[in-house]
C-alpha cells in the first residue's frame, strides 16, 4: 500500500491529520506522494468557503446601512448598535480580502444586496430601499462611510 492510498484512507477517518500529513509532504516537495483528488477537492472548498465568507460579511455590513438609513421608528435605540456592527463587520472583511475575493465580490454585489434587502424587509416590514444596490464596494469597506 503506498502513502497516497493511504493518505486517501487517512481523508475518510481523520482529515486533520490527513492536513498535517499533506503539508509535511508539501514542505518536503513529494509532490509524487500527495492525495491529489483530495486535496485539490480541499483547495476548492477553501475557495467557496472565503467566497461566501465575505459575501456574508459584505451582507451584514449592507443590513446595517440599510437599518441605520431608513429603520426611523428604531434608530434612536439602536443607531449605536448598528455603527458597531458595520465597525466590526468592516473589520473581519477586511482581514479575509484578496483582490481575487474583491472582484468576485464586485461581481455579485447586486445579489448580496437583493438577499440584505430581504432581510431587512422583514425584520423591519418597510419597502423603501433603493432596487439598485445604493452602495459601492469600495463604500461598503470604508470605516469612515456612513458611520
Amino acid at each position: 500500500m503506498t502513502i497516497t492510498t493511504n493518505l486517501k484512507k487517512l481523508y475518510e477517518t481523520d482529515d486533520s491529520l490527513w492536513l498535517e500529513q499533506t503539508i509535511e509532504l508539501l514542505k518536503q516537495k513529494q509532490f509524487n506522494q500527495l492525495d491529489l483528488e483530495n486535496l485539490i477537492q480541499e483547495l476548492i472548498n477553501l475557495g467557496k468557503r472565503d467566497l461566501a465568507k465575505v459575501k456574508s460579511l459584505l451582507r451584514q455590513i449592507i443590513i446595517h446601512l440599510l437599518l441605520l438609513q431608513y429603520w426611523q421608528i428604531e434608530y434612536e435605540r439602536n443607531y449605536r448598535h448598528w455603527l458597531g456592527e458595520i465597525k466590526t463587520f468592516r473589520y473581519d472583511l477586511n482581514n479575509h480580502l484578496t483582490t481575487n475575493l474583491i472582484n468576485k465580490s464586485e461581481e455579485d454585489l447586486e445579489n448580496i444586496y437583493q438577499s440584505a434587502v430581504d432581510f431587512v424587509q422583514v425584520k423591519t416590514d418597510l419597502t423603501v430601499f433603493p432596487e439598485k444596490c445604493p452602495y459601492t464596494l469600495a463604500q461598503l469597506l470604508d470605516d469612515n462611510y456612513l458611520s
